[in-house]
């Protein structure tokens, strides 16, 4: 954990997903701010404006954030790279794609490489290719999934034991008991986005948030899976109308029109909820209220801390030879 938040020059081994186009400086800064390390999702976005976002973050933080890169699903991979650099990015996350190619790039330049993995042979493989972190994601996590659709708690110590470098929970965390329990697979720290929706900061409709906090354990949906894609949505119509196409027969381009990240922003932006969709993981049922971004982070530092603490005192009781 420590040796964690050294690399990643943070306080809390706690980071912010990257949430595509709907990304932001007002909570990539928040969550930087906050001790943790903001993230802005670069998604389809053109190069010009990815770095407005770094432009306004770096004037809301001083603090180090990353940028995400989500490699199949922009066309801008090299232009955005070349942004980093430019605007000394320290920590770079690359998902949905092969990142052997970057890598080296940022190392060039004392860049961090963070790689979103869902498997141990993907895991191996990113390792190889010179990682710095993973962030391990199970089927539990919001918006777009591995077709493998491991859990979270059976993939995190299958990874840790398969590699060296540290490793990152994401998908099914959002309070202090879930990155205690990270913890004790063995990760170092934790990837959170949904929860970070539900905060003061995120500048999101506050439908979606409201949504959030009204969610039950079974107020997600994935969509997708009968053309090949993964997807995990908060059951809104949109996405229930998604669901009952799929049934009918969808075929990949409907799917791929209907999931653009111009839906997207219409959702989660704009609070259109009947023609746009909002990503959620299954962490949902566990939202309960709106509170700042170093609200959240502080009270899972603590209540993490109370968790191990009450769990090693319990462990004590049984005296277990």
């Amino acid at each position: 954990m420590k040796y964690l938040c050294e690399q990643l020059q943070i306080t809390y081994p706690i980071i912010q997903g990257g949430m595509g186009n709907i990304s932001n400086a007002i909570l990539t800064a928040a969550v930087s701010e906050a001790g943790g390390l903001g993230t802005i999702g670069c998604g389809t976005m053109p190069p010009e404006e990815v770095e407005k976002i770094i432009l306004e973050t770096k004037k809301r933080t001083s603090k180090p954030f990353a940028l995400n890169i989500a490699i199949t699903v922009t066309p801008f991979v090299r232009e955005l790279v070349e942004l980093v650099i430019k605007h000394n990015i320290p920590v770079v996350s690359l998902s949905a794609g092969n990142p052997a190619p970057i890598i080296p790039i940022l190392q060039e330049h004392g860049i961090k490489a963070i790689v979103v993995v869902a498997s141990v042979k993907h895991a191996q493989k990113a390792e190889a290719a010179g990682a710095d972190v993973l962030v391990a994601e199970g089927y539990e996590a919001a918006g777009i999934n591995s077709n493998l659709e491991l859990t979270t708690f059976t993939l995190i110590p299958q990874i840790v034991q398969s590699v060296e470098i540290p490793v990152l929970a994401a998908g099914g965390v959002g309070d202090g008991r879930g990155l205690a329990a990270a913890w004790m697979l063995g990760a170092s720290g934790v990837q959170i986005g949904t929860r970070f929706i539900a905060t003061k900061e995120a500048p999101f409709h506050d439908a979606y948030k409201q949504k959030l906090v009204q969610a039950s354990d079974t107020d997600t949906v994935i969509v997708g899976r009968s053309v090949g894609r993964v997807r995990r949505m908060l059951k809104v119509p949109y996405a229930n109308k998604m669901a009952d196409m799929e049934k009918q027969g969808m075929t990949l381009e409907q799917y791929n029109e209907m999931t653009s990240e111009k839906q997207h922003v219409m959702g989660a932006v704009l609070g259109d909820l009947e023609n746009g969709f909002v990503n959620s993981g299954q962490v949902a049922g566990l939202i309960s209220h709106i509170p700042s971004v170093k609200e959240l982070i502080h009270s899972m530092m603590e209540e993490a801390r109370i968790q191990i603490d009450q769990s090693a005192k319990e462990l004590e009781a049984l005296k277990v030879d």
